[in-house]
């Protein structure tokens, strides 16, 4: 259904997600299973410390409407429901947490061949209403994300962004915390018979003056084997690997080191899911 620019989340993605996704600390896992009507039920649990937290996750497809169900640990339970091209170009998303009743909203998705909106707005009575929008095309996007908080009257939070895609390469500018804050990131495929990506972000902050920087990369080993690693200017070091060791089941091991402390530290993560 996703067609044109995309959506404003989708703006310096591909960038965070080389750089931060599947590294953690923390133990992990998650399993995912299919009943004959195409159910799925994942099961997932993580070790913080001496915390377990866990929570099971349900998923039903009926054509165009999709039904998720979360029940977790801490007594709570979501409940997703989403339903794809009820018009052409358009998706509806309800999303409620009990027992937290002031969680709950809606969403408006909007997809066209030079423009994307989403609007949301939440179950209360003075709820938070969100909207973003992209204007251009699959190469250049110029987007913005704006928070309104009906029972202040200010504004929570207001973004704009800018990404450019050419070929095996993408750079993206993001301005956040209402032009406190930039972002410019860059992400490009060296070699895509070996998904050998490389990638960078940095980050500076107007009011305080300072900079973050983290650079990354990612290499497939083999069809079934992907090593990443990244460093940020703290001089903190992570680095993973990920094995396919059978269809849509990864087992994940990330380490992290910081090369800065007094007295070298490091942890290390495993995770092991079954994805859908």
């Amino acid at each position: 259904m996703v067609k044109g620019p995309g959506l404003y989340t989708e703006i310096g993605k591909k960038a965070r997600d080389l750089l931060y996704k599947d590294y953690q600390g923390d133990q992990k896992f998650s399993v995912t299973t299919y009943s004959s009507t195409g159910v799925a039920i994942t099961t997932t649990g993580t070790n913080k410390g001496s915390v377990f937290l866990g929570d099971v996750a349900t998923q039903v497809k009926n054509k165009n409407f999709t039904t998720d169900v979360k029940v977790s640990t801490d007594s709570s339970l979501l409940t997703t429901l989403t339903f794809d091209e009820p018009a052409p170009g358009l998706k509806v998303i309800v999303q409620a947490k009990l027992p937290d009743h002031k969680s709950g909203k809606a969403e408006v998705q909007y997809f066209h061949d030079y423009a994307a909106i989403s609007t949301s707005v939440g179950f209360t009575a003075s709820p938070i209403v969100n909207f973003s929008g992209v204007v251009g095309s699959n190469v250049l996007a110029l987007g913005t994300d704006v928070a309104f908080n009906t029972e202040s009257g200010n504004f929570k939070h207001f973004n704009a962004g800018l990404n450019f895609t050419k070929d095996d390469l993408i750079a993206s500018l993001i301005l956040n915390d209402k032009g406190e804050k930039l972002n410019a990131s860059y992400y490009q495929i060296v070699n895509p018979l070996t998904n050998t990506v490389v990638g960078a972000e940095i980050s500076h902050n107007f009011t305080t003056k300072e900079n973050a920087i983290t650079v990354g990369t990612q290499h497939a080993i083999d069809p079934l084997t992907t090593v990443k690693a990244r460093v940020n200017n703290a001089g903190v070091a992570n680095a993973l690997i990920q094995h396919e060791w059978r269809p849509k089941s990864f087992f994940t091991v990330s380490g992290e080191v910081d090369s800065r402390a007094i007295e070298k530290s490091a942890k290390v993560g495993i995770a092991l899911a079954l994805k859908p």
